[in-house]
């Protein structure tokens, strides 16, 4: 998979907005580009390397994860017990990368409050 494949499906997902928020904070941060729902980041990576991305999921997930490929480790400064990174192009099936992805997001819209998950809904039933 490349770069413009794995942009391409982050931001197909409803209401999913792309930022470089790290810019400033510490070297090179400004290449980090971010995928978020609702304010929070479900997904982000490096776009000069391009050879891994973080994502938000489940401690149980993330250590079977870990246990069974070599492309999955910790994150980039983010805390390994509700984060895992993931190589590109390593032993985990593109299939699976984009199913992690769907489930990272669906953690982070669901961690949202009750409130701003209905702002979102009706903002999306408008534009239809």
């Amino acid at each position: 998979m490349d770069i413009e494949q794995f942009r391409a499906c982050c931001l197909a997902l409803p209401f999913t907005e792309e930022k470089t928020p790290f810019a400033g904070f510490f070297p090179n941060a400004r290449d980090i580009l971010a995928f978020y729902i609702g304010g929070k980041i479900f997904c982000y990576f490096d776009l000069d390397k391009f050879d891994k991305c973080s994502l938000k999921s489940t401690p149980e997930r993330i250590a079977e994860l870990k246990e069974r490929y070599q492309a999955a480790g910790n994150p980039f400064n983010m805390s390994p017990k509700y984060w895992l990174s993931v190589a590109f192009n390593d032993d985990l099936p593109d299939a699976l990368l984009l199913d992690l992805v769907q489930g990272s997001y669906d953690l982070v819209l669901a961690s949202l409050p009750k409130k701003q998950r209905e702002q979102l809904r009706q903002s999306g039933a408008a534009r239809h």
